[in-house]
């Protein structure tokens, strides 16, 4: 799957690391739903990190259509809520 992360790029990251992902996305969701700033801040640099992490960057001149868009590191809770659907971030 191609994910891109808002201001940075896009990512190929292996379907077989979609729970992994989902996972963090389901916090994402929780901390988000009580207001947890701190939690949602700390969760979503975990979700870019793995990412970053699992997934091997595409060329900056590459421009493949993305599965999953995911919000900047810096994108602020009212943000990132106005990009999810009932689904979170990731689609389950």
């Amino acid at each position: 799957m191609i994910v891109r992360i808002m201001g940075e790029g896009q990512w190929r990251v292996d379907d077989g690391h979609f729970g992994e992902l989902n996972k963090l996305d389901d916090e994402l969701l929780a901390e988000m739903e009580s207001g947890d700033e701190d939690g949602f801040r700390r969760t979503l640099c975990g979700l870019l990190d793995a990412v970053r992490r699992l997934g091997a960057p595409l060329p900056d001149d590459s421009l493949e259509p993305s599965e999953l868009i995911l919000p900047s590191p810096d994108a602020t809770l009212d943000e990132v809520r106005e990009m999810l659907s009932d689904d979170g971030l990731i689609p389950g």
